[in-house]
């Protein structure tokens, strides 16, 4: 699985968040702190960038807490292509000293107004125009950015011909399904509470990913016809629509969802320090392998190997590129139909 290739990959992070966290340290007295860029767009390029990619982050950067945020992404060598944003990013401070994380404070970002939002389109379109994949994630709290934006943006993408990963949930990941995304990562709680799978079962699951591998524009409520029929299985082949859906499941091995089949990813166990962050760190992974030029199996192995990997580990998107790697080796693909 090693390459010498560096991807160029763009990602979308429509909400950067400035994250402070305390740890234990070496005296009951002595507490570390650690400041560190964060929000899923962030921890997505951290990752990405940990596995050899040239990352370019675009995304609104305000007030005291956006010119933190910028400073320390750029000491961890992401390229940021700042917005401008009047209202300021959003923080937390999280102590994790007991072990597990307590909340102390949480500070929720500024509402981006109709100038910032169509800075941010045009910046993060320019950026991907460059680039080998884009990563689109989503705003935290998702009201912050229009679901049309995303499908606005997946399908300018990809009629440039630019490969798109998206790690989205609710309306925003339908609009990605409906615009053509390459790969759609979601969560199984997030199929379940999208109402697209009925439980959490591998049955359930595929049939949920597979109702979005069927979207497509101007399709009704209902998420489509479970039974299409052959000539809408003919029209599938030829419409732009979603290529594959990733879905993690926590401690379960990921299922990857084409619409040739279906595959667990079933990683070795290991044991879990901190759960926040794999599916981000999933989605860097399988974007960087999709950028390598990797077959999509080979790149959600790739993915598999670096969401556990950072499991065991406390910081959220972190990793070594060559231990990943060499993790992905043991990431055994086995097809469940």
């Amino acid at each position: 699985m090693p390459t010498t290739r560096r991807p160029r990959v763009c990602v979308l992070a429509p909400t950067p968040l400035l994250t402070v966290t305390l740890e234990s340290g070496p005296g009951e007295d002595s507490p570390e702190l650690h400041v560190h860029p964060g929000g899923q767009g962030l921890w997505v390029a951290r990752m990405a960038e940990a596995l050899g990619a040239e990352v370019v982050v675009c995304g609104p950067f305000g007030g005291e807490t956006g010119t933190v945020l910028a400073h320390t992404a750029e000491q961890e060598g992401l390229r940021i292509r700042r917005v401008g944003y009047a209202g300021g990013n959003g923080a937390y401070v999280h102590d994790r000293r007991e072990g597990e994380r307590a909340e102390v404070a949480t500070v929720r970002p500024a509402r981006l107004n109709r100038h910032e939002i169509d800075d941010l389109y045009t910046t993060v379109l320019v950026e991907a125009l460059d680039a080998d994949v884009c990563v689109i994630t989503g705003a935290d709290p998702a009201e912050l950015l229009p679901p049309s934006f995303v499908g606005r943006l997946v399908g300018d993408l990809r009629a440039a011909g630019v490969t798109t990963v998206a790690d989205l949930s609710g309306e925003a990941a339908e609009e990605a399904a409906r615009a053509g995304v390459d790969v759609l990562k979601m969560s199984h709680e997030e199929l379940v509470g999208a109402g697209l799978a009925d439980d959490d079962s591998v049955a359930a699951l595929r049939t949920g990913a597979r109702r979005l591998l069927r979207l497509e524009p101007g399709l009704p409520e209902g998420h489509g016809d479970d039974h299409p029929d052959d000539e809408a299985e003919a029209a599938a082949e030829t419409a732009g629509r979603v290529g594959a859906v990733l879905v993690s499941r926590a401690a379960e091995p990921a299922l990857l969802v084409t619409r040739s089949g279906v595959s667990e990813l079933v990683a070795p166990s290991v044991t879990t320090v901190d759960h926040r962050g794999a599916g981000d760190s999933m989605t860097a992974g399988t974007a960087v392998g999709v950028g390598r030029g990797l077959a999509l199996t080979e790149a959600a192995r790739l993915g598999a190997a670096a969401g556990a990997l950072n499991v065991t580990r406390h910081g959220l998107g972190t990793g070594h590129r060559e231990q990943i790697e060499r993790f992905a080796e043991q990431v055994e693909v086995r097809e469940v139909g």
